[in-house]
């Protein structure tokens, strides 16, 4: 039986002749399927639990989402939620000023700069918008602090259209897999539009965030217990549990 060992935190660990056995071709509809059922017992990726408790309007989504920027699932959840305790609709918010939006969202990174950027898109919605934020990809894209990362997240979750949102995540895991062979999360982006089927845009989010967070982790991923390790090419792993 061929063996090989990885070094992890100074100790051998054997590798398993599972980890180590020829890949199958990857299928992505039985992946999408097995991870479905493997991420069930974990949290949900913060906009989708969001949107599940009813914040479900592009204003709503769009401003947890740049709460959410450099910012831990655990902490983006209750900062929204505190934020829109006190305003949900551009025409509340605009009639706050940046220090009070800041206030309620002090515990998210970048906390000042995300409040000023919160603030003018709400007053941009109200005056040039009606209240509402347009589902429009130039709209959200030309709105201060929105890249493709947010706009498509609130177009997919909001707006029922078919868009991928490729987070740190994302970009990882399908890397890894091998599905794509892409440097960068916007590279990866532009791959899967031309490979993923349209059914799995906006699932592939909801779906690898939490298995990016909890299996397919981005030091010692935990291949030993992934449902897709017979199919995953493992790119660049060197070491995992």
């Amino acid at each position: 039986m061929r063996t090989e060992r990885v070094v992890e935190a100074g100790a051998e660990t054997p590798v398993s002749p599972e980890i180590l056995a020829p890949k199958v071709p990857f299928d992505i509809d039985e992946a999408m399927a097995r991870i479905e059922e493997a991420v069930r017992p974990f949290p949900k990726a913060a906009l989708f639990e969001l949107a599940e408790e009813g914040y479900t309007t592009p204003f709503e989504q769009l401003v947890a989402c740049m709460i959410s920027i450099r910012t831990r699932d655990e902490v983006t959840l209750p900062t929204a939620r505190r934020l829109f305790a006190a305003a949900r609709t551009p025409g509340e918010m605009s009639h706050m000023t940046p220090d009070e939006i800041d206030a309620l969202i002090r515990t998210c990174t970048f906390h000042q700069g995300k409040a000023a950027q919160i603030h003018a898109i709400a007053v941009r919605a109200e005056a040039e918008y009606g209240g509402s934020l347009p589902c429009d990809a130039d709209v959200l894209t030309s709105l201060p602090g929105v890249g493709p990362k947010c706009a498509n997240l609130v177009l997919g979750i909001a707006c029922g259209q078919a868009r991928i949102a490729v987070d740190i995540h994302v970009h990882r895991v399908t890397n890894r897999w091998g599905y794509v062979d892409a440097p960068t999360p916007e590279r990866t982006m532009e791959a899967l539009e031309s490979k993923l089927p349209r059914q799995f845009w906006v699932e592939i989010n909801r779906l690898l965030v939490p298995f990016g967070k909890h299996i397919c982790t981005g030091t010692l991923p935990r291949c030993s217990s992934c449902p897709v390790l017979d199919m995953c090419c493992q790119v660049e792993v060197t070491a995992h549990r």
